[in-house]
């Protein structure tokens, strides 16, 4: 190692899952990923072989848990699941077709302390999310890179956190299947790298 080498600083990579098989007939947590989404998550794990991933949590929705799972197989590590990793809960209402759908999206950031329909409050969404990648990043002992596979509302509420700025203020995932990632530094719990697609690739 040369005079004065500088390791790079380890990163929690927190990723959207992207596209999904939507099936009206199945409860939305039980979705799994389509064929393009699963693609586009091979993609992916070509650029994070290339980096010093330690660890891979996802939520318990099945999408996340197929995206954590492709990212482990050609790692080979294993990987966790938390629940307090899932997206906003909208068991209330269950599955809602566009464009009512992304009406109601609308209304839940623009009104985070109000429950919408019935859906879990922005607010507390953002309380969950913040406090589990808080948790991931105090408790797990590796020493590299974590991947977090998780969900497009929470990843808005969490970059709204990080931002310091109001929900509904943050800078947010622009592709509209999913599959954005930002960078968190593990020691500070401050934001690296703002969204990026999966196919963009890391910054530096």
């Amino acid at each position: 190692m040369q005079e004065g080498y500088i390791a790079p600083m380890a990163s929690l990579i927190f990723l959207t899952h992207p596209e999904v098989v939507i099936d009206p007939n199945q409860p939305v947590p039980e979705w799994p990923l389509n064929a393009i989404g699963s693609a586009r998550m091979e993609r992916f794990t070509e650029q994070l072989a290339d980096r010093d991933v330690s660890a891979i949590y996802a939520s318990t929705e099945r999408k996340a848990m197929d995206g954590a799972a492709i990212v482990a197989e050609r790692l080979g590590l294993s990987y966790a699941t938390d629940p307090d990793l899932g997206e906003n809960d909208r068991s209330a209402t269950g599955y809602i077709a566009p464009p009512e759908f992304w009406d109601v999206v609308r209304e839940f950031f623009s009104n985070p302390h109000k429950s919408i329909r019935g859906w879990e409050r922005a607010i507390d969404s953002q309380a969950r999310i913040v406090n589990a990648i808080s948790r991931i990043l105090r408790e797990d002992e590796t020493s590299g890179d974590i991947v977090v596979v998780s969900h497009g509302g929470v990843a808005r509420l969490l970059t709204a956190h990080l931002q310091q700025v109001e929900i509904g203020q943050e800078s947010r995932p622009s592709h509209p299947g999913g599959g954005c990632f930002i960078r968190i530094d593990r020691d500070s719990f401050a934001l690296t790298q703002d969204w990026r697609n999966i196919e963009d690739g890391f910054a530096d």
